[in-house]
């Protein structure tokens, strides 16, 4: 499964401004439903529900939230590089400045799977984390999480 089927260039938010966990979660489930055309609470509350099971910061400033949510017909994927990172209770103690959010049909099964895996062996790479730390404008971002050609991703 390409990331290009997933992450759309208008779900890449290079430098959202949030302070705590709960607010990222907040606001990407705000930029989400928007983009979805869904209630902006049932996001917030399938990531929450999520949450409570262990957070999803994996470690090395990542996070992946994630959750299935009824009548959806495919995945779908939006990132956001924090402005300044924050506590994720990640993992490894470390404060989260990338964040990938994927949400996924209930019926997705290992598709949704699948795709966890993608983003997280993405994400953990170096160099892609570097790239991604130093890109500016969603654009760039974009071109590096789904391997696009752009003129300024570097």
């Amino acid at each position: 499964m390409a990331l290009n089927d997933i992450l759309a260039m208008a779900a890449v938010f290079p430098t959202l401004r949030v302070g705590s966990k709960k607010q990222a979660l907040q606001e990407l489930s705000a930029h989400a439903a928007e983009l979805l055309k869904r209630d902006e609470r049932e996001i917030f509350e399938t990531l929450n529900q999520r949450e409570r099971l262990g957070s999803t910061g994996v470690g090395n400033g990542i996070a992946i939230p994630h959750g299935k949510l009824a009548k959806m017909d495919k995945l779908f994927g939006m990132f956001a590089r924090l402005e300044k990172p924050i506590d994720f209770e990640a993992l490894d103690g470390e404060p989260v400045d990338l964040v990938f959010l994927l949400l996924a049909p209930e019926a997705a099964g290992a598709d949704h799977l699948k795709a966890l895996a993608r983003v997280a062996r993405l994400l953990r790479d170096p160099e892609v984390a570097k790239k991604l730390r130093n890109s500016r404008d969603a654009a760039s971002i974009h071109a590096i999480l789904t391997g696009a050609p752009a003129t300024d991703a570097a």
